[in-house]
């Protein structure tokens, strides 16, 4: 029988979602919800249903697994409480600074409503964050080192745009070369945010916005631009079309580390991705956290979970034993 889906928001992740979908044949798309006119709303999914998210209540019981894809700045810390009450979740909320009180906050709902909840599932906070953890227990005497970009930060250019007097933006962020290379050469350096990244902000204003208070709240949003040398350009929405239409990003996790009794041996575990689509690809990872999400509800898992409570056989549409046979 084919997982259930609904998508909860249909922006840039959603659409990923729904496409994701398409290419996982034991799921099936029942519903997307909007905050718009649903009339408004074409998806590619025929068969779906396209409702306002004022009727997700009357879907209890019709889908197994409810994506959640709106952003981490003021729409998942409302949304996924509110839906764990109702539906297995999962969502891909990215505030690393937020994660523990979001994780609180979501378990109490999930657990209260007798539902799995999935939280921060992605590329980072999801797979590098498993890598992290692999690394670091493979070499407990190292240090960690993530770069992200170079890269438009879907949250980032989210939290950017509910400034008011943005009419759009795009947050590219940057990793700083040189401290690359240190870092794969094997030294393990004490880095800083700021020597790490560099953030490049391209913003359409409104007519008569305060380019400079929009600039200044940019530059000092606390766990977001704050930390980091923030370089904010204004531009029109035609210049926006035209240079920054794409999402691509990626980034390395990299870990220095010692080994022997003199600690005389230096290794480098490095896990990058270049992804041409950064919504596409973290939909990719939800729809197969989405899996494993079931899987482990129907075994009577409940309370929020992460990537790191998953078997990584669960996420997979491969029985166990082929997965043995062709992968091991």
């Amino acid at each position: 029988m084919q997982i259930r889906i609904g998508i909860y928001g249909y922006g840039n992740l959603g659409r990923g979602v729904e496409s994701a979908i398409r290419q996982n044949p034991d799921m099936k798309l029942v519903a997307v919800f909007t905050r718009r006119d649903p009339n408004t709303l074409k998806i590619n999914t025929p068969d779906a249903c396209v409702c306002a998210s004022s009727e997700v209540e009357s879907y209890v019981g019709k889908i197994d697994v409810m994506i959640l894809c709106g952003g981490s700045a003021t729409d998942l810390p409302e949304q996924t409480p509110t839906l764990a009450r109702l539906f297995s979740v999962v969502d891909s909320f990215d505030t690393h600074a937020r994660i523990p009180a979001h994780f609180a906050n979501v378990d109490a709902a999930a657990r209260g409503g007798g539902h799995i909840a999935m939280i921060s599932v992605g590329w980072d906070p999801g797979m590098f964050s498993l890598n992290r953890l692999i690394a670091g227990t493979i070499l407990p005497d190292g240090k960690d080192y993530t770069f992200w970009g170079k890269g438009v930060s879907q949250g980032h250019s989210d939290a950017i745009r509910r400034i008011e007097g943005v009419l759009d933006a795009r947050q590219y962020t940057i990793p700083v070369q040189s401290a690359v290379d240190t870092v794969r050469r094997g030294e393990t350096p004490n880095l800083t945010t700021r020597e790490k990244h560099t953030r490049e902000c391209f913003v359409v204003a409104a007519p008569g916005a305060d380019l400079a208070q929009i600039e200044k709240e940019i530059k000092e949003m606390p766990n977001y631009f704050a930390d980091y040398d923030t370089t904010v350009h204004f531009i029109t929405a035609e210049e926006l079309k035209r240079d920054h239409s794409g999402i691509p990003h990626g980034g390395s996790v990299i870990r220095s580390g010692k080994t022997g009794l003199e600690g005389d041996h230096t290794h480098v575990i490095e896990y990058s991705l270049n992804l041409d689509s950064n919504p596409e690809f973290t939909a990719s990872v939800i729809v197969a956290y989405a899996r494993a999400a079931h899987r482990m509800s129907l075994e009577g898992t409940r309370g929020c979970k992460t990537v790191f409570d998953v078997p990584p056989a669960y996420l997979s549409d491969r029985s166990y034993e082929e997965l043995i046979a062709s992968l091991l």
